[in-house]
């Protein structure tokens, strides 16, 4: 006969996600929905990105039912984390980094909604190495999760099966869940804190997927009068087809290169103008704040 306690398993889910509560509060968005926050250190609270709007004001509900204004001290689309500063000094615990994950193991994420505790369990679906976002981030590894989570849940902490932090909740097409890891988040928050944001590579360039033939790219549609491509000489009607001699299929693979990292960077790229493919130098720019 198994010696396995559904009672005592059940308790031990509760009690992790009891003792990760008094670091959670949630905050009404821009989308008229709830999301999740939690506190990272040193009384700065982490959220998801898209559950902010840079101006507006933020309220933040902590799990002691108190509710709170917050400054948005910055944002970075590229990872998707946002940190905020509460008034005053929240009494709230900061949640241990978790080890590494592996497929199968345990995760309980954990949220609020209007000062009441959230909480859900499943297992990771995936590991995977680091990846680039549709925005240009670099996210130190790939972790998706077999985890029935409501919206509600986006912008809390994932934790292992000890109680540790694993990472942020965001939710990826098609609503799957998925964690920002907790290397990405501190990395991201390290910068906020001192610059308010995160830079992005930035061409000037709108841009529009073609295929002209054989040809697979990104067709300019139009350019900022101070941007680096028109700068570069490219016109409206090219067709970037190549970054570095690596092939361009269109748009979305120019903006996954446009990371904080490009910023600054020179670049060469295979142009098609009347036919013929030139290549045309761009240092690519800092996109701008507004």
């Amino acid at each position: 006969m198994s010696d396995f306690n559904l009672n005592a398993f059940s308790d031990a889910i509760a009690d992790i996600a009891a003792a990760a509560a008094p670091a959670t509060a949630s905050l009404p968005t821009h989308h008229h929905r709830t999301a999740s926050a939690f506190h990272w250190r040193d009384g700065y609270f982490v959220t998801a990105e898209e559950a902010v709007e840079s101006g507006e004001e933020v309220e933040l509900m902590l799990a002691s039912g108190e509710t709170v204004k917050a400054e948005l001290i910055g944002r970075d689309p590229s990872t998707g984390v946002a940190l905020l500063k509460p008034a005053g000094a929240p009494d709230a615990p900061s949640l241990a980094k978790a080890g590494a994950v592996r497929p199968g193991h345990l995760a309980v994420a954990v949220g609020s909604s209007d000062g009441s505790a959230l909480a859900v369990f499943g297992t990771v679906g995936e590991v995977g190495p680091a990846w680039r976002s549709m925005r240009g981030g670099t996210i130190d590894r790939r972790i998706n999760l077999s985890v029935g989570a409501g919206g509600s849940f986006e912008g809390g902490p994932v934790l292992d099966a000890k109680g540790a932090l694993v990472g942020m909740l965001l939710f990826g097409p098609r609503r799957r869940a998925l964690v920002m890891p907790y290397e990405t988040i501190e990395r991201a928050v390290a910068t906020l804190r001192e610059k308010g944001h995160v830079a992005r590579g930035y061409l000037g360039a709108g841009l529009h997927p073609i295929r002209d033939g054989d040809a697979h790219g990104a067709m300019v549609m139009s350019l900022d009068d101070n941007g680096p491509a028109k700068a570069a000489g490219l016109s409206l009607g090219d067709i970037i087809v190549s970054w570095n001699g690596e092939a361009v299929h269109g748009p979305r693979e120019l903006i996954r290169r446009l990371g904080p990292d490009s910023a600054g960077a020179s670049v060469a790229l295979g142009v098609m103008r009347g036919g013929e493919t030139r290549e045309v130098a761009l240092t690519i720019g800092e996109k701008p704040l507004s």
